[in-house]
């Protein structure tokens, strides 16, 4: 089962009434649909990508965490909220990805926030040292609630968590596929931790938005 989370005329009213993203990011956008067709819609987009600046703004987030990389539009997103001297980690495995996000890193004003790390981000979370001021998960579906464990004890005291792709297309009411259940117990398992604040928001495809208790 696949439904329309919000109507496709709400959602292009939003997307008119959102600030547009810049002209780069434009173009990344429609080399993102050329280079990988369908899975181009693994993009963040404008609507959450200019949710994830927001984000970086009221928090005035320092350093920042991205799992889940692909062509790097939300982590352009995100940087450009940052100070100068603001860090955002972004991690991938895909190469492919990876050459075309840094083709465009190279031409962005906020790119030189931006540290890139290829590999698994499990093995890179291990690495890293806590104060991330928002982290977003938005990798594959199968690991959500080992990302978050993970992330929780890198996050600053008034740290943010952001996760995308919550509802999956509305797969959570009725989940078949194995994707479709990781979901679902990623769900459960936030709303059930008595170490958190969250709230899931239907926006695009559901962002939850987590912070400590």
């Amino acid at each position: 089962m696949t439904i329309e989370i919000v109507a496709p005329d709400m959602e292009a009213y939003a997307a008119a009434h959102t600030s547009p993203a810049p002209d780069l990011l434009a173009e990344l956008e429609a080399r993102t649909k050329v280079e990988f067709g369908a899975l181009a819609g693994m993009l963040s987009g404008q609507t959450v990508g200019q949710l994830l600046q927001m984000l970086v703004f009221a928090t005035g987030a320092r350093r920042v965490l991205e799992i889940g990389m692909f062509a790097g539009y939300s982590a352009q997103m995100m940087a450009a909220a940052l100070p100068d001297d603001g860090r955002l980690v972004t991690c991938d495995i895909d190469p492919k990805a990876i050459a075309l996000a840094k083709e465009f890193l190279a031409r962005s004003p906020h790119g030189h926030k931006i540290e890139v790390r290829e590999g698994p981000a499990l093995e890179t979370m291990k690495t890293l040292t806590p104060g991330f001021d928002l982290v977003f998960i938005d990798a594959d579906k199968r690991n959500y609630i080992n990302y978050y464990e993970a992330a929780l004890p890198l996050l600053s005291p008034r740290g943010i968590i952001a996760v995308d792709n919550v509802l999956w297309s509305g797969n959570v009411l009725d989940p078949k596929q194995p994707d479709d259940h990781e979901i679902v117990a990623f769900n459960e398992h936030a709303r059930a931790d008595a170490r958190v604040t969250c709230v899931l928001l239907t926006v695009r495809d559901g962002v939850m938005l987590i912070r400590k208790a």
